[in-house]
């Protein structure tokens, strides 16, 4: 089950405050609230609301940030409002609330999903054979290419990026936020944005909506009697439109497999070594023989997940050190960005494979 704890010292939400919105926004849920936290993530905040034995979510930006346009609630909102409906993984949206003095930012309530999410190492009780581990694998592509399938366009969702020229701003933008956010106790990567920059791969034919953060710790699962099953999929933050095969690289930058060097398993963020699981270019055979489309060069791909990866962590690292975060979770990021880039680096001079 998804595990919740007390808010983490400084993330506390009002719970007065919290109430009084719910009583005025959704009258079907009034009452005191029971406020918990989910321990998950690095963003933006996910709380569980109790209230008797109704529970709703409730997502607000990280405290602290800088960076709003990184954590925009309502365009979220706007985003799950129209997906949900052709896309009935997605978490179904309740309210928004884009006054500031409420909460101290924006923020917005869902429905909650419950069920099993899988983080470093599986849940006490939980196993998988190496069949089941398999089948999960499948089921978790099988998904990402649903949502790349999705008619944007008659969805209403043809305002939510701009796929054309996407690898490039996506190599651009990414390079200008890690120069922004680069600590002295961190690479450079100059050498990477460089190859980056001159490897680029055309934008492929089928633009598509792609989630951005696609993995096992952003996916529900509930056992449907035929094993472990995506009942939804979570954290649609970074939603837009643009390559696929952006999409699935990214995704694989957390895949951490039982092949891989000591420094890539310390990073590991989910159970992916574990017998049975696809490896990684499994996953890309798997993916390119359901859609029908070639990846061409996907280490591109990979090497630039794994980049954009260690911008995030890094942003995340410039916070802590900047005094914007306290969290103890962020001492250690930039350690963390340093090893990502370290092997994105290897992929791109071909030290590495996919």
């Amino acid at each position: 089950m998804q595990e919740t704890a007390r808010p983490r010292p400084g993330e506390e939400l009002d719970a007065v405050r919290v109430r009084d919105f719910l009583a005025k926004a959704l009258p079907a849920y009034s009452g005191q609230p029971e406020i918990r936290q989910f321990p998950g993530g690095a963003s933006n905040l996910t709380y569980l609301i109790r209230i008797g034995d109704q529970e709703l979510v409730l997502r607000r930006p990280p405290f602290g940030t800088k960076a709003r346009s990184a954590h925009d609630m309502g365009r979220e909102y706007q985003v799950l409002s129209r997906l949900h409906s052709v896309f009935p993984y997605s978490p179904r949206p309740l309210a928004l609330c884009e006054d500031p003095a409420v909460l101290g930012e924006p923020f917005y309530v869902m429905e909650r999903l419950r069920g099993t999410i899988l983080r470093r190492d599986l849940p006490t009780g939980l196993t998988l054979t190496p069949a089941s581990a398999r089948a999960l694998c499948e089921n978790l592509v099988d998904v990402q290419l649903e949502l790349h399938q999705v008619d944007f366009v008659q969805a209403g969702l043809a305002d939510l990026g701009r796929p054309d020229g996407y690898v490039e701003r996506q190599v651009g933008g990414w390079s200008k936020r890690y120069r922004a956010a680069r600590t002295d106790d961190v690479p450079d990567d100059e050498a990477l944005m460089d190859w980056l920059a001159d490897n680029m791969p055309q934008d492929s034919s089928g633009a598509a909506i792609i989630h951005n953060d696609y993995k096992f710790d952003n996916v529900v699962l509930k056992d449907d009697g035929d094993g472990l099953r995506i009942h939804g999929v979570l954290d649609w933050e970074m939603a837009t439109l643009g390559d696929p095969w952006m999409d699935l690289g990214c995704s694989l930058a957390y895949w951490i497999e039982a092949g891989d060097p000591a420094p890539l398993q310390s990073v590991r963020m989910m159970p992916t070594h574990l017998p049975g699981m696809m490896r990684r270019s499994e996953i890309v055979d798997y993916y390119a023989a359901r859609s029908g489309h070639d990846p061409g060069r996907f280490d591109f791909y990979y090497a630039f997940g794994l980049f954009r990866l260690a911008v995030i962590v890094q942003q995340i690292y410039y916070r802590y050190t900047h005094g914007q975060t306290s969290d103890p979770r962020f001492a250690g990021f930039g350690q963390l960005g340093a090893i990502l880039s370290a092997n994105a680096e290897a992929v791109a001079a071909g030290r590495r494979d996919v």
